[in-house]
Order: C-alpha cells, then structure tokens, then sequence
C-alpha cells in the first residue's frame, strides 16, 4: 500500500539524513552527488543506488570524471513505508548504506553491521 508524501518533503528527509553524516565522513565525500528519483526503470523495488567509483578503489589515474551518484529512490521507499516515521527511518537507512558504498563498503560487510 504504502505512503503518501509530497517530493519536496521526501527531500528535506533525505537532506536531513545528510546531516547526520559524521563530520569527518562528509568531509572525506569527494566527487559524489545525492540525487532523488521516483523509481529505479529496470528495479522499480530498489530502495537506493550508488553508481561510481569507491574511494577504496580510486587510484592516481582518477580525475576529470563525472561525479559518482547516489540516488534515492522515492516512491519505492514510500511503499514500503506506513507513517513518516518509518519514511525518516527508511531514508537514513538508505542514505547511510549508499554512502557505505562510496566508502567500498559492500553490501555482506552492510548486513553484518545492520545496515543492510
């Protein structure tokens, strides 16, 4: 069934999930954008997406590329989601587990930490 919120909403929560970054993770966020769309095409169940290069596997030959993207996406966290509350909970889930992503944290190492 899901969750109704406005897009404009759904952004100040994933921005509020941004903010509670620890200061040094966000600082060491380089060439990474964080993006919100309704619906991943080709998974329209997928909650989030890191597309890019780790930081863990960047070398001296990475420059002059487009930033890596994290995209959040909206509508597939809404339906599985019944109040705000479990919205606000879904996004930092979300938001933390694509920026793992950008650190080289995979997605087993995700779930041992409770993060997946």
């Amino acid at each position: 069934m899901g969750f109704t919120m406005t897009r404009q909403r759904f952004e100040e929560l994933v921005g509020d999930a941004l903010d509670h970054i620890p200061r040094e993770f966000a600082a060491a966020m380089e060439n990474v954008v964080i993006l919100v769309e309704d619906r991943d095409l080709e998974n329209p169940s997928l909650l989030g997406l890191y597309h890019g290069v780790a930081l863990t596997e960047r070398t001296s030959h990475y420059g002059g590329v487009l930033p890596d993207r994290i995209t959040i996406y909206r509508e597939a966290i809404l339906d599985i989601c019944d109040d705000e509350q479990d919205v606000v909970e879904e996004v930092a889930i979300t938001v933390v587990h694509e920026i793992a992503h950008h650190f080289g944290i995979d997605d087993a190492r995700l779930h041992e930490l409770g993060w997946g």
